[in-house]
């Protein structure tokens, strides 16, 4: 896979994840409408010129399909459970879902993360539920936080995606050894 910047020809397919109603099923507010990926796109790669990280588009190498996104992000909501950090996260298309994309974009994110851009730590959350990124979460080293979950703020009480739990890493005992093929 190739990890990269945001392309106007992007929007199509990502657009086309977004109204996903499986792949945003783990989201609140649920399938995206095309504008709304517009500026979930543009703000996503405005990221890279504001913070030197962001979210990237990911695409295929086999043949150059956009095939979802994944980074890191700058989370600003103080107010909000988790407060202000900097987010892991990642969506792909159903299509290649549990063929390690996002387990490998991850990693290679955090590489850079503690690396080039210095952050000291990483959070990541999903609903209770959302068992493949938990899973994502453990498999890149994250470790599980039970005393910052939090229920979801924007979700009434009961939804079924209101329960989230957090995983973090931290620079200094994130494993040091990563395998070859989540840098390829």
């Amino acid at each position: 896979m190739i990890l990269r910047r945001w392309r106007n020809e992007d929007l199509a397919p990502f657009a086309a994840i977004n109204a996903d109603p499986e792949v945003m099923a783990w989201i609140g507010s649920g399938p995206m409408s095309i504008q709304d990926s517009v500026v979930y796109m543009t703000r996503n790669d405005s990221f890279f010129d504001t913070h030197g990280f962001g979210l990237w588009a990911v695409e295929r190498k086999t043949d150059g399909q956009l095939i979802g996104s994944a980074g890191l992000r700058r989370f600003e909501r103080p107010r909000h459970p988790v407060g202000s950090c900097i987010e892991a996260a990642w969506r792909f298309a159903r299509e290649v879902w549990g063929q390690g994309y996002a387990t490998e974009a991850a990693r290679a994110a955090f590489i850079d993360g503690f690396n080039r851009c210095g952050i000291k730590t990483i959070t990541s959350w999903a609903p209770t539920s959302n068992l493949r990124s938990q899973g994502v979460m453990r498999r890149i080293g994250m470790m599980r936080r039970p005393e910052r979950d939090f229920d979801a703020p924007a979700l009434p009480e009961g939804h079924k995606l209101r329960a989230h739990v957090v995983y973090t890493a931290d620079r200094a005992s994130w494993p040091a050894v990563v395998p070859r093929e989540a840098t390829a």
